[in-house]
C-alpha cells in the first residue's frame, strides 16, 4: 500500500463519520450543538493525522487513536465518534498484524478489548445488561487482528515464493558456469598435481642416474600408478557422485594427502585438526594441494608445515615452505598454467573465507586461508525479553487506567446492579463467541473436530439469548455463529478436502443454523407462519454455506493454481540449468579425451616399456594439453539443439540446482550400482529422480539408490523421502508412464517414501558412457 492511499483511507473514514453524525443529526432537522461539532472535528483530525502515518508507528497510533475516540466518547451525543472509534481502530489494529509480530498483535487485541471492557464499565457502571456492543466490539478488534495476520502471512508466503524463484531462475543462468570453473578447477588440481610429481620424480631419477640407477625402476613404477590415478581421478572429474559410501573423512583425505608428498621426497609436518565435511573441508583439501603442488614445483625438498585447525569462529588453514635448499634443481618449474593462485582464492572465496599468500622473512613462502568455523553462539533473539516485559507492562498498565475512578467512586447504580443475580446476555455471547474462537484456532490441525464444535455451538445462541432476556435484534447473535461456521467452511474447502466429506459438513452446518434461527425468532414472537420462518431460515442458511464453500473453493484452485505454476517454472528451470551444465560437462569431458587422457595413456605406455625419457616427456606432454584444455575451455558451447539428456551422473548437478532454491536435497549412491547402466535404465532414472523432486515442497528429501541382485536378474531401486507431493495423482501417473515403459513398479504412499525398482537386462551388457549420449540425442 502506497502513501497515496496511507491518506486516502482515513479521509474516507472521515467522511463516514460526518454521514452518520452529523449528516444523520442535519436530516431529521436537528442542529448539532457547537460544541460537540468542535470536539468531534478534533477527535477525527486526530485520528485522521494518526492513520495517516500507521505505517511507520502502528503501535503508537494504534494507541493514540483509541485514547483519542474513547475521550470523545464521553462528552458527545452516541454515535459521534463511532465510526471512528470502530472502524478507526480497526484499521489501526490491522496494521499493527500486518508490519509488528504476532505476540505484538495478540496483545495488542487482548489489552484493547479489555480496556474498552473497563472504561465502558467506568462510564455506564453495571447497568448495561445485555453487553452486545462489547461483544461486538471484541470480535471485530479479533477479526481486524486475524485478517492482518493473514495478509501477513500470505505476503510473506509470496514473498519467499518470489526468492525461491529468482534463485532458481539465477542459478538457471549460473548452473552451466559454475560446472565449467569446477571442472576447469578440478582439471588444473588432479593433472598438475599428479602429472608434476611425475615430471619431478623422472627428473630427479634421470639426474642421478648414474649415482642411483635404482631410483629409475622406481620412477617408472610411479609414473604408471600415478598415471592410473590421473585416469580415474579425470574419470571421476567428469562424473562425480553424488554420495558414495565409505568415503574418507576430510582429516583421513589430508593426511593422506601429505603422506603421498612424502613420498616424492618431501618433508611435510601436519598438524590437522577434524573437520565436518562440506564446502569449507573441501575448500581447505583444495588449498592444501595447490600449495603442496607448488612447493614441490618450484622448491623441491624444501621444509613444509601444513596447518589445519578448526575453531568455533574460523578455520585457519596455512602451508608454510622455508627456503628450498642449496643446489636443489626445480624440475617442475615453467609447468605450471598460471591459474593456481586464481583457483586458490576462489576457493576460499566460495567457502565463505578468504586467502593470502606471500613470502616469509625466513625466503620462504606462506598461503593462508581463513575460512568460516562451527557457530559460535546461538542466533540472538529478534526481539529481547526485555522489550517483551515491557510490552506487557504498558498493556497491563493501559487495562488498569480506567479502573481507577471506579475503584475511587462507586455509583449506588452500579452497586445495586451488582448485587442482582440476573446472568447479562452479553457474558453469555462472551462465552459462545470465545468457544467459537477455540474452535477456529484447532482448524488447521483437526478441521472435523472444529465443524462439528461450531455445529454443536450454533443451538446454544437462541438459549443465550432467552437466558440473559436479549431485547436486541432477533437475528444478530444466530448470525455471529454463522458467520464463524462460514469461514471453517470456506478455508476448509480452500485446502481441496474431500467433496464428499465437505458437503456433508455443509448440509449439516446448513440444518443446525437453520434450527437456531427459527427457534430463535419464533421464541422472540411473530406473526409469520412457523412453516415460512423454517423455510427462510433454510434457504438464508444454505446460501451462506453455499457461498463460503464456493468462495473457499475459489481461493483454494487460485493458491493451487499458483503453487503448480510456481512447481512447474522451478521444474522447468531445473531441467533447463541442468541439461546446460551436463551439455558443458560432456563437451570437457569430449576434450579430455584425445588431450590429457590420451597422453596419460601414452605415459603409463612408456612406463611400463622402460622408458625414462619417453615417459618424461609424455608428462610434459600431458601438462602442456592440459593447459591448452584450460586455455579453450570457455570456447564453442554446445548449443540447446545439441544438448544431451543426463543420466545417474548428472544427479549431483540435480541436487546443487536444487539447494540453490533453499531445499536440502541429499542424493546417494551405494557401492553396488555400478558407473555404466542400459541406456533407458539409467535415463528413466534421473527422469524419475528429477521429476520426484520438481514435485515441489519444503521438507529436506532424500534419494537413494541401490542394486538389488536376484536369480531373475539385477534391479536398480530408488528410494525417495521427504517428498510427499510426489504421492499426488498427476506426478504419480508421470511416474508409472516411465516406470511401465522398462517394466519396473512404482509405489507411493503420501505418509511414506516413494519406491521405485527398475529391472535391468539380464543378458544387456552395460552400455558405456558415449553410447548414452548418442542414445539420449537420437531419443531427442
Amino acid at each position: 500500500m502506497n502513501r497515496t492511499d496511507d491518506r486516502l483511507i482515513p479521509v474516507l473514514l472521515i467522511c463516514a463519520q460526518a454521514v452518520v453524525w452529523p449528516g444523520a443529526v442535519l436530516l431529521r432537522g436537528d442542529a448539532p450543538r457547537s460544541v460537540d461539532l468542535l470536539v468531534v472535528a478534533l477527535v477525527a483530525g486526530l485520528v485522521g493525522a494518526g492513520l495517516a502515518l500507521r505505517r511507520a508507528r502502528p503501535v503508537g497510533v494504534l494507541v493514540l487513536v483509541a485514547l483519542v475516540c474513547a475521550l470523545g466518547a464521553g462528552p458527545t451525543p452516541a454515535g459521534a465518534v463511532a465510526v471512528l472509534g470502530t472502524a478507526g481502530v480497526a484499521l489501526a489494529l490491522f496494521t499493527v498484524a500486518t508490519d509488528r509480530d504476532t505476540f505484538t498483535a495478540v496483545l495488542c487485541v487482548v489489552a484493547l478489548a479489555a480496556w474498552q471492557s473497563l472504561h465502558g464499565l467506568s462510564l455506564h457502571g453495571l447497568s448495561d445488561r445485555d453487553g452486545l456492543d462489547v461483544v461486538l466490539t471484541v470480535l471485530l478488534y479479533v477479526a481486524a487482528c486475524g485478517a492482518g495476520l493473514l495478509v501477513r502471512r500470505r505476503r510473506r508466503a509470496r514473498r519467499t515464493a518470489e526468492r525461491v524463484l529468482k534463485r532458481a531462475e539465477a542459478e538457471r543462468h549460473r548452473l552451466p558456469a559454475v560446472e565449467r570453473r569446477r571442472m576447469e578447477r578440478e582439471l588444473h588440481d588432479v593433472s598438475a598435481h599428479h602429472l608434476t610429481a611425475v615430471v619431478v620424480t623422472a627428473g630427479a631419477a634421470l639426474g642421478l642416474r648414474e649415482r642411483r640407477p635404482e631410483l629409475a625402476d622406481e620412477a617408472l613404477e610411479f609414473a604408471a600408478e600415478t598415471g592410473r590415478e590421473v585416469t580415474r581421478a579425470l574419470g571421476a572429474v567428469r562424473a562425480p557422485a553424488p554420495s558414495r559410501e565409505d568415503v574418507p573423512s576430510p582429516e583421513e583425505r589430508l593426511r593422506e594427502l601429505v603422506v603421498g608428498f612424502r613420498r616424492l621426497d618431501q618433508r611435510v609436518d601436519c598438524e590437522i585438526d577434524p573437520l565436518p565435511d562440506g564446502a569449507v573441508a573441501d575448500a581447505a583439501y583444495g588449498i592444501v594441494r595447490e600449495a603442496l603442488t607448488n612447493v614441490a614445483r618450484h622448491a623441491a625438498g624444501a621444509h613444509t608445515t601444513v596447518l589445519c585447525r578448526y575453531g568455533d569462529t574460523r578455520t585457519d588453514v596455512v602451508v608454510t615452505s622455508a627456503a628450498p635448499p642449496k643446489g636443489a634443481v626445480a624440475h617442475g618449474a615453467g609447468l605450471g598454467s598460471g591459474r593456481g593462485q586464481g583457483f586458490l582464492r576462489s576457493r576460499a572465496r566460495e567457502a565463505g573465507g578468504t586467502l593470502s599468500s606471500g613470502p616469509t622473512p625466513e625466503g620462504g613462502w606462506e598461503v593462508r586461508a581463513v575460512l568460516p568455523g562451527r557457530t559460535a553462539a546461538p542466533v540472538e533473539r529478534s526481539v529481547t525479553r526485555g522489550y517483551r516485559s515491557a510490552q506487557v507492562v504498558a498493556a497491563v498498565g493501559l487495562c488498569l487506567q480506567p479502573l481507577l475512578p471506579t475503584l475511587v467512586i462507586r455509583s449506588e447504580s452500579a452497586a445495586a446492579a451488582s448485587t442482582g443475580s440476573q446472568v447479562s446476555a452479553g457474558v453469555l455471547f462472551a462465552l459462545l463467541a470465545a468457544a467459537q474462537g477455540l474452535a477456529l484456532l484447532r482448524l488447521r490441525r483437526t478441521p472435523r473436530v472444529a465443524l462439528g464444535v461450531l455445529c454443536a455451538l450454533a443451538p446454544l445462541w437462541p438459549v443465550a439469548m432467552a437466558a440473559g432476556q436479549y431485547a436486541g435484534p432477533v437475528l444478530l447473535p444466530p448470525a455471529l455463529s454463522m458467520i464463524a461456521t462460514c469461514a471453517a467452511l470456506a478455508v476448509d474447502a480452500s485446502r481441496a478436502r474431500t467433496e464428499g466429506r465437505r458437503w456433508g459438513y455443509a448440509v449439516a452446518a446448513a440444518a443446525v443454523h437453520a434450527v437456531a434461527v427459527t427457534a430463535a425468532v419464533l421464541d422472540r414472537g411473530t406473526t409469520v407462519p412457523g412453516w415460512a420462518v423454517a423455510g427462510c431460515a433454510v434457504a438464508g442458511a444454505s446460501l451462506a454455506v453455499g457461498a463460503a464453500l464456493w468462495g473457499g473453493a475459489l481461493r483454494g484452485r487460485r493458491d493451487q493454481a499458483a503453487r503448480g505454476d510456481q512447481e512447474e517454472r522451478l521444474a522447468a528451470w531445473t531441467g533447463e540449468a541442468v541439461r546446460d551444465a551436463w551439455a558443458e560437462r560432456r563437451r570437457i569431458a569430449a576434450g579430455l579425451e584425445t588431450t590429457v587422457l590420451s597422453r596419460t595413456a601414452g605415459m603409463v605406455t612408456e612406463a611400463e616399456a622402460g622408458r625414462l625419457d619417453a615417459t618424461a616427456d609424455r608428462a610434459r606432454e600431458a601438462l602442456a594439453a592440459m593447459r591448452a584444455l584450460l586455455d579453450t575451455v570457455r570456447q564453442g558451447e554446445t548449443g540447446p539443439e545439441l544438448r544431451p539428456q543426463p543420466t545417474l551422473q548428472a544427479l549431483d548437478l540435480l541436487a546443487h540446482q536444487c539447494r540453490a532454491t533453499g531445499r536440502d536435497v541429499e542424493i546417494r549412491l551405494t557401492d553396488r550400482v555400478p558407473e555404466r547402466l542400459p541406456t533407458t535404465v539409467d535415463l528413466t532414472a534421473y527422469h524419475v529422480a528429477e521429476t520426484v523432486l520438481s514435485a515441489g515442497g519444503e521438507e529436506p528429501a532424500m534419494l537413494e539408490l541401490d542394486l538389488e541382485r536376484g536369480a531373475g536378474g539385477d534391479t536398480l531401486t530408488l528410494a525417495a523421502t521427504g517428498v510427499p507431493r510426489a504421492a499426488r495423482p498427476v506426478v504419480r501417473e508421470r511416474l508409472a508412464a516411465r516406470v511401465a515403459a522398462l517394466g519396473g513398479t512404482l509405489a507411493t504412499d503420501p505418509p511414506g517414501p516413494v519406491r521405485l525398482r527398475l529391472p535391468l537386462a539380464p543378458d544387456g551388457p552395460a552400455t558405456p558412457a558415449v553410447a548414452v549420449e548418442d542414445d539420449a540425442e537420437g531419443e531427442r
